[in-house]
């Protein structure tokens, strides 16, 4: 039976620093991670959660205060980057603006002391993947932000790495431009076939391109999985709040049964159903969770679990969907997305200030959670 080897795993990593008070500061908690080769993997989270210290560790930028880091089945130490295979690309292109795209491309080459040969036939392959083909005389000034991106890209590709980091390289783009880049990147991964560990802090740009994503805060990862997973099945407040948009229901459970859990809702005066996560026990103070997407309005009195009367406090019209405010039971107020599936200016067709209706949330789209992980 063969060892599994991974393109990088992390072995309980523990990063600390020096604060300037004299004590230090804790940035990466007993971190561990197995990332796949060939994968597309993410590290989500806010501000100061540790992500991009736990990409310059793989990097060699920084090394562990303990654990390990090991690369394609090789423990790391204190190797620094040019020892280690892997490349970084950053949120600044770092582009050498006096050199051409050519020479900016095969700089890392040329250091190595590849053959001309070699080097001219990479530099035309990875400006071919990158889709800049005959611009390779170009000075970086006179290329767009998209482009300069796609050359940082080439430059850290030219020299074939095993995993390649990428720390936040699309946040200097407008929100058109980073959308189109976000489905390049993926393509382009999926083309050269590499490792790609990627840094941000945009919870849809780590949906769109990830295989799987680690959601991060204070130092922790607190969940890993598939886009799908992570949106569909979180495994606590925290990381369903930060991916997408929800509503939370602070509630009692009242009874377990296999995978369902009955919550009492204070705020409504009623149990609610819902799909049960974590460790939950009778009595635990949880939260009953759904997304905005997932609530049902109704004109017509509902039936069934989960249903109850509500009353319109805001409307607001986005193209693509109308988002609705209700309000319901004592003083709880919930957000719901419609999508806007027909095209009219008939003002019928669309929700009014005061208006009465009824929410109806599913049991199967209502995910209960501990109060804390």
């Amino acid at each position: 039976m063969t060892e599994t080897i991974f393109a990088v795993e992390l072995m309980d990593v523990v990063k600390r620093f020096p604060s300037p008070e004299g004590g230090d500061v804790l940035a990466v908690d007993h971190v561990s991670l197995k990332i796949e080769p060939g994968e597309f993997f993410s590290l989500l989270g806010p501000s100061g959660c540790g992500k991009t210290t736990s990409l310059r560790m793989i990097a060699g930028f920084e090394w562990p205060t303990q654990g390990e880091v090991a690369i394609m089945g090789k423990t790391m130490g204190k190797n620094p980057p040019y020892l280690r295979p892997v490349n970084t690309v950053f949120q600044s292109y770092a582009l050498f603006q006096h050199m051409t795209v050519a020479k900016n491309i095969a700089f890392g080459l040329e250091m190595d002391h590849f053959p001309n040969e070699e080097i001219n036939y990479r530099v035309r392959e990875v400006l071919e993947m990158v889709k800049l083909a005959g611009l390779g005389a170009r000075k970086p000034r006179q290329l767009s932000g998209g482009q300069q991106q796609r050359v940082a890209l080439a430059r850290a590709l030219i020299k074939r790495p095993a995993v390649l980091l990428l720390d936040e390289p699309l946040g200097a783009l407008d929100l058109k431009l980073r959308k189109e880049m976000q489905l390049e990147l993926k393509a382009l991964q999926e083309q050269v076939g590499i490792t790609f560990i990627y840094v941000t802090h945009d919870q849809e740009e780590a949906l769109t391109m990830s295989d799987r994503i680690a959601v991060m805060s204070k130092g922790h990862v607190l969940q890993v999985g598939t886009p799908v997973e992570i949106y569909e099945r979180p495994n606590c407040r925290f990381v369903a709040d930060f991916i997408g948009e929800t509503n939370f229901l602070s509630g009692e459970i009242k009874t377990l049964e296999n995978n369902r859990a009955s919550v009492y809702i204070p705020d409504l005066d009623m149990e609610l159903e819902g799909l049960a996560l974590g460790a939950l026990r009778v009595g635990q103070k949880c939260y009953a969770t759904i997304r905005p997407e997932k609530i049902r309005l109704s004109e017509q009195s509902a039936l069934g679990a989960n249903a109850f009367p509500a009353r319109v406090e805001n409307i607001s019209y986005i193209g693509s969907n109308t988002q609705v405010f209700i309000q319901a039971g004592k003083r709880l107020s919930l957000r719901v997305w419609e999508q806007n599936k027909i095209s009219t200016l008939d003002p019928r067709a669309y929700y009014t200030r005061g208006q009465q209706l009824w929410a109806n949330l599913f049991p199967e789209n209502t995910l209960i959670l501990p109060e804390e992980l």
